[in-house]
């Protein structure tokens, strides 16, 4: 019982085509809805009272593994994500499956059974849903969070000096696709299906007691299309490349041009405004990839950097110091 191995967040849709658009249409704004799309959020925030906020986000894709309970958790592992990224606790979630009339039904029940099972993991309750046939597989989730409205994250408001930090390794994608394809052995894609269907849970139940002024998830636009949103028109941003966490063989994957259509639709769509201080296309490619319920990119004080760091790892976080937030210069983003 496999899955037709095609999508995750490869499948979405590239960042210039969605601004083009969604560009100029008449969007109708209520007093109480406090965020949007208009700044490419993570997720939208309803106002309930003074003190309660409601979150709402919806994720979901064609799967990237031929597993279906795996891809299930996957899958909803990577629509939670978007309430952490915002401040928010899930509160509840309604299942959304696209499935071919003909198919096995007994592979619907283990992609729904791995999705509930990490619904149940974030403390929400799985609420429902809507299902439909359709001739290719989809799954994921509509999430409800709430949220102070004094404290909800945004993507777009780092400090200069703040430091970056991201939990999880990078790379998924380039392992899903090598591995499709027999080139990526059986241990890397186990590491990468590891990271995948990891809840952002833990990483943000820490990152929330420090000083962090802006979080967002790491997903289908990739580690520096997701880092040049979060600088926006007002900062830039210098990475390290040497210190941020590559999963094993994903590297190795790019030197081998294993290359995914998610990470040339992240080259052509925002590659104008990075500027590379090395020579390495590999890792370039590492940096443009695509990730699937990948990890939290925060932006945070340098005085809490350290200890935010060190109390990651003592809880088996994959954490990396990977660069900062500078004053705006000619180009979003430097790679040292």
């Amino acid at each position: 019982m496999k899955l037709d191995v095609c999508g995750g967040c490869n499948a979405k849709i590239g960042a210039g085509s969605l601004d083009d658009i969604l560009k100029g249409m008449d969007i109708f704004k209520r007093p109480d809805i406090l965020i949007g799309f208009e700044g490419k959020e993570d997720a939208s925030v309803i106002k309930i009272t003074d003190d309660v906020a409601m979150v709402f986000t919806v994720d979901f894709f064609p799967p990237m593994v031929d597993d279906p309970y795996v891809f299930g958790q996957i899958a909803a592992a990577n629509a939670l994500s978007d309430c952490y990224a915002m401040g928010a606790e899930p509160v509840s979630c309604l299942n959304i499956v696209c499935f071919p009339e003909e198919e096995d039904k007994n592979i619907l029940k283990e992609i729904l059974r791995g999705g509930a099972d990490k619904v149940k993991e974030a403390g929400a309750t799985l609420s429902g849903g809507h299902s439909i046939h359709d001739p290719r597989i989809k799954y994921g989730l509509c999430v409800v969070g709430k949220v102070n409205p004094k404290n909800i994250y945004r993507n777009n408001t780092p400090r200069v000096g703040d430091r970056l930090i991201l939990t999880k390794p990078l790379g998924v994608s380039l392992l899903a696709s090598g591995y499709s394809v027999g080139e990526v052995t059986e241990e890397n894609f186990k590491g990468a299906l590891e990271s995948m269907v990891n809840l952002n849970k833990y990483a943000f139940e820490i990152l929330k007691n420090y000083d962090v002024s802006a979080i967002t998830d790491v997903t289908g636009f990739g580690l520096l299309g997701h880092l040049s949103e979060m600088a926006g028109e007002s900062f830039s941003a210098t990475l390290y490349s040497g210190e941020i966490n590559i999963l094993k063989g994903a590297k190795e994957a790019a030197e081998d041009f294993l290359f995914t259509a998610g990470g040339q639709r992240n080259r052509n769509g925002y590659g104008s405004n990075i500027e590379f201080l090395i020579d390495d296309f590999a890792m370039e490619e590492v940096l443009f990839d695509p990730q699937t319920s990948g990890g939290l990119l925060c932006a945070v004080s340098g005085e809490d950097t350290d200890k935010l760091l060190k109390e990651l790892k003592e809880k088996n976080i994959d954490a990396s110091v990977i660069g900062e937030i500078t004053s705006k210069r000619k180009k979003t983003i430097y790679v040292r």
